[in-house]
């Protein structure tokens, strides 16, 4: 047995913890990048704390997913400040968008050497300036992950810069942060979450670190995703997301995810869809399908009984089978009100083109079993569709 594990260089979790970010920024250094989401107000408190510690700050805003051309803004404007250190306070885009800021900082190569797929996926030769990431979603998990994801709408398609020294040296997740999700966006963030949990149980590269890591994920996302979606500012739910959100980014970052992340990637470049909500509309179809996959052609796969356990975490239920964990992820996707995926313009005429760049993503690799192209097709027709599992 052979694996790694690699993280952030430090995780503060708790209620109130953003308070806390001043003192620790003071000795990291002197004028900060701050990016932000569209609602620049929900980071008042990180920039109190900053102003009591006599710290500056520059501000940017990520209002949207993030494309290769608004993370080149954003670096060029943080050079041109001299900040020498970058914190992102937010969801995913703003968290992956600072990445790529502190990275280029101390790399000076140009965006397109580094990028997946439409660049040269040069290494990075340099680390990071010191990052700080503050989540204010639970979903991705990027507070803890090695890469960041950029749009690139010239090319329909989303696409990765990786490196080890892309990891944050701080992050500080505080569920207080999160109280003011609306109901949709809890959803969204947090199917991802459990998606991103599931995906790395089953995944061919799990292990024992990160088994343990989704097991308790998985359980706090099942009891509590409904509750923090009625009542945003139940606490303990909000508290339980924010666990298995952060399990989430711990769990992917060192075992890999499945199919859902690996239709999720290209459909994101090819659409205007929120990468969640397409995580959600896939989830179930991906599951039945793995399952059915793995009893025809490897009935002796360890994946096979990993979505037995899934079932049983999940429902609650100790006689639970693996199918009745799929029932149970497409009734909580209704309660969710999870559209369909035709609401984003997805059309069968596209399902060739969707197949091809899907079997390329590097997501797909962490599938337990190979999927078929007519499989694959085969679940993006129903996650269109919404239709009922059979």
């Amino acid at each position: 047995m052979q694996f790694e594990f690699a993280t952030a260089g430090r995780i503060i979790f708790g209620t109130g913890s953003i308070r806390q970010t001043g003192s620790l920024a003071a000795n990291i250094g002197r004028h900060a990048f701050v990016l932000t989401g569209r609602n620049a107000d929900r980071a008042a408190p990180l920039m109190d704390t900053l102003k009591r510690e006599h710290i500056r700050f520059s501000q940017f805003c990520v209002p949207a997913e993030p494309t290769t051309e608004l993370a080149l803004a954003a670096v060029r404007q943080a050079r041109k400040d001299a900040c020498d250190f970058v914190i992102a306070i937010g969801g995913g885009s703003v968290l992956d968008t600072g990445k790529v800021v502190a990275a280029l900082l101390t790399n000076r190569g140009d965006l397109m050497d580094y990028l997946e797929v439409i660049g040269s996926s040069q290494p990075l030769t340099n680390k990071s300036a010191s990052f700080i990431a503050i989540p204010t979603t639970a979903g991705t998990g990027t507070e803890v992950t090695r890469n960041a994801v950029l749009d690139s709408p010239e090319h329909r398609v989303k696409v990765s810069m990786r490196s080890p020294y892309m990891l944050p040296n701080l992050a500080i997740i505080d569920p207080e942060l999160t109280f003011s999700m609306p109901p949709e966006i809890t959803a969204s963030t947090g199917l991802d979450a459990f998606t991103q949990l599931l995906e790395a149980f089953v995944s061919r590269n799990a292990n024992p670190l990160t088994d343990g890591i989704c097991r308790e994920g998985l359980q706090r996302a099942a009891r509590a995703l409904k509750r923090a979606y009625l009542v945003g500012d139940d606490s303990e739910a909000r508290t339980d997301m924010c666990v298995a959100s952060l399990f989430g980014g711990l769990a992917l970052a060192n075992a890999k995810l499945g199919a859902v992340h690996g239709f999720a990637g290209p459909l994101g470049g090819m659409f205007d869809a929120p990468h969640g909500s397409l995580c959600a509309g896939l989830l179930p179809h991906v599951m039945q399908t793995n399952i059915k996959a793995l009893q025809a052609r490897d009935p002796e796969c360890p994946a096979l009984n990993r979505f037995h356990e899934v079932a049983r975490i999940i429902t609650d239920e100790p006689d639970a089978r693996a199918l009745d964990g799929v029932a149970y992820v497409q009734k909580l996707c209704s309660q969710l009100n999870v559209p369909p995926l035709s609401v984003y313009g997805i059309k069968d005429v596209e399902f060739p083109s969707i197949v091809a760049k899907s079997r390329k993503a590097s997501s797909m690799q962490g599938n337990p079993i190979a999927l078929t192209e007519e499989e694959l097709a085969e679940i993006l027709r129903k996650a269109v569709a919404a239709d009922e599992l059979v």
